[in-house]
């Protein structure tokens, strides 16, 4: 059905478009060294923060607002401190990270339409994806432009994270437009992360739209499962590894292994092309999905084995079990920078431990989500795991994350997924 061009010409400050905007969330911060001012309906931001948003990164942090705006959590204009134009920014007032910028041009207006062209163009991106699948990420936060704003698609249902105070003064037009946009049947809210906290929102899971059932069957690639829109991992699925598993999916073979297995997505996949394989989880709830799983897809070639991935595979290699396709795909060891050194001795254990079951010719796939683990220091601690495994490993891809999980060069915020296929020489 065609629409009316929804972009706005107007100028000036952005309109309320709804009333939750005009709801106050708190008083306005104070420096840790010297107290903000304090007016208007502008942020001010020092030069630090200025040649930050000029070098593209969205973040202004509280340190470097000079002047705080008095309005309540929302839309806020910003300038530099000589007073040059510098766009319009998401304001929570209670976070560390004060603003989020939206919108670089200072004469564009931030109402309805805006935010109506903004998720189309977002949601328009992935379309070459419907062909393959029915679950996929529509907004991916900074990577599209909409900063702390998620949005997941499960077949006919939306699951939405709004992660800061900024955009979730602008739920309403949000969930309104993503109906129009997308015809979906219901809107929920994941809004249970740890990030709300620090933004004075409460955790919680709400229907916003609709109806969303308990379970959401994802067709991917010609592979079926259950995504748990209400209380399963992420919004319900991880989604970023879905090229991924198709890529090690195609090339599986003989005896597999997939570790870390949870709902048994890899197991699947690698389950077409393998003789046999064991799907390795610590959860039995998890297990029981995956068994749930491979009946669905009409495969009987998956074993589900519950234990601890780190002993099994240990106690595999004493036996002197060899397995030609093997999956790494753990969660994030390191959730903050903190618990980074601890991180970086399990990953290699785990990668070491797959390295020494792998037969001769055998893949492997391993990958990490953590943040904090960056590109250099996963294949350095890969190349370390292959030094003490004594043996000869050929990289054969190297991966990252998906279209519809944009990692913006200038922002490395937005990327955390890495991931590399080995090859076992000898």
């Amino acid at each position: 059905m065609n629409r009316p061009d929804r972009r706005s010409s107007n100028r000036g400050r952005p309109r309320v478009a709804n009333s939750r905007q005009a709801t106050a969330r708190g008083a306005a911060p104070r420096g840790a060294a010297s107290t903000p001012e304090v007016g208007g309906d502008v942020a001010v931001v020092s030069r630090r923060g200025a040649d930050r948003l000029r070098g593209g990164h969205p973040w202004v942090f509280r340190s470097d607002v000079e002047r705080v705006p008095a309005l309540p959590a929302g839309v806020v204009r910003v300038e530099a401190a000589n007073g040059m134009p510098l766009g319009w920014a998401l304001w929570s007032p209670k976070s560390e990270i004060s603003l989020r910028r939206l919108e670089v041009k200072a004469d564009v207006v931030i109402d309805d339409a805006w935010w109506y062209e903004s998720l189309r163009v977002a949601i328009a991106r992935r379309a070459p994806l419907a062909a393959q699948a029915n679950a996929y990420r529509l907004v991916h936060g900074e990577g599209d432009g909409l900063p702390s704003l998620v949005v997941d698609q499960y077949g006919e249902s939306l699951v939405v994270q709004l992660l800061s105070a900024g955009v979730d003064a602008w739920t309403d037009t949000i969930v309104r437009s993503l109906r129009e946009l997308t015809g979906c049947t219901g809107i929920l809210a994941r809004n249970d992360p740890a990030a709300r906290d620090r933004e004075g929102l409460p955790r919680e899971v709400k229907l916003l739209y609709g109806d969303v059932p308990r379970t959401v069957e994802v067709l991917e690639h010609g592979v079926r499962y259950l995504a748990a829109p209400w209380d399963g991992q992420k919004t319900g699925a991880f989604l970023d590894q879905r090229e991924n598993r198709v890529l090690i999916g195609s090339l599986a073979r003989g005896k597999a292994l997939d570790c870390f297995a949870y709902h048994g997505s890899f197991a699947l996949h690698l389950a077409k092309n393998a003789e046999h394989v064991r799907a390795l989880d610590v959860s039995a709830p998890a297990l029981a999905r995956v068994h749930e799983h491979a009946a669905r897809n009409g495969l009987r070639n998956i074993e589900p084995v519950e234990g601890d991935a780190f002993e099994l595979l240990r106690a595999w290699h004493r036996e002197g079990r060899l397995f030609d396709t093997i999956v790494v795909d753990p969660p994030a060891f390191a959730k903050t920078r903190g618990a980074l050194d601890g991180a970086l001795r399990g990953y290699k254990d785990i990668n070491l431990q797959a390295m020494k079951l792998l037969a001769p010719g055998g893949l492997l796939f391993t990958a990490s989500c953590s943040f904090h683990l960056s590109r250099g220091m996963f294949f350095e601690m890969l190349s370390e795991a292959v030094a003490d495994s004594g043996r000869r490993f050929a990289l054969r891809a190297i991966t990252g994350q998906p279209l519809d999980h944009p990692e913006l060069m200038n922002v490395p915020e937005t990327g955390y997924l890495k991931g590399a296929l080995l090859e076992a020489m000898g």
